[in-house]
């Protein structure tokens, strides 16, 4: 296996833009695991799937063929999903179907095999817990309530900053408390908030830490 960062985090935190950034500086390649998610999640939904059904829900996420490409286009059987899976009701939906033990089971395997040959920067909210517990390298990247809001907001300009909050508050409770991998801070891992920080200074602040754990031996 290669050498994998993994970095965890809930909703508006900042993951997936700090994660590629990352990427980039390293020169690893940049794996999102909520995309996995959200692509199962779109799959379902255009084909009708209950998202109480969970046997045809494992179907779908087994039978998934994803390819994450370095530009962060998201394919998805063939074809660039990258923009469909952003949507307010696709977003819900992958919520809803992370809590099915089944889909986990089946995206975690493929996680695995992305990062068997390369080194990789994975964020999600079970990579360093669950996906890749012996990860050398383990952040859990936070922000205050009020910012990962302020975030949101800018992406999704249409969407009251309340509806918003809302929301988020929803998507951690349900993170936090299901039963199947739920979002907690690995015992290993760097506790970072970036409250208050520029998406460099973060960077900079991972990077500190992974030379930090290298120049300790801690990865190989």
């Amino acid at each position: 296996m290669g050498n994998v960062i993994a970095i965890d985090g809930p909703a508006g935190a900042g993951k997936s833009t700090i994660a590629r950034r990352l990427a980039e500086r390293l020169r690893y390649t940049y794996i999102d695991t909520g995309a996995m998610y959200r692509s199962v999640a779109l799959w379902a939904l255009r084909q009708s799937v209950s998202l109480d059904d969970a046997y045809r829900l494992n179907q779908l996420a087994v039978a998934a063929d994803f390819e994450l490409l370095s530009q962060g286009q998201v394919m998805l059987n063939g074809e660039d999903v990258s923009e469909a899976i952003r949507t307010p009701e696709v977003s819900a939906a992958a919520s809803k179907i992370a809590a099915v033990g089944g889909v986990r089971t089946a995206l975690v395997s493929k996680q695995r095999e992305i990062a068997e040959q390369r080194n990789v920067v994975m964020e999600g909210r079970d990579i360093g817990t669950v996906v890749f517990p012996e990860a050398r390298i383990k952040i859990f990247l936070d922000a205050d309530p009020e910012e990962r809001v302020r975030r949101r907001a800018a992406d999704q300009p249409d969407v009251a900053p309340g509806d918003l909050a809302a929301q988020i508050s929803e998507r951690d409770a349900r993170d936090r408390q299901r039963v199947e991998s739920p979002l907690v801070q690995a015992p290993d891992a760097s506790y970072l908030n970036s409250t208050g920080l520029t998406e460099e200074e973060v960077v900079e602040e991972i990077l500190r830490i992974v030379r930090s754990r290298i120049s300790n031996g801690k990865e190989h």
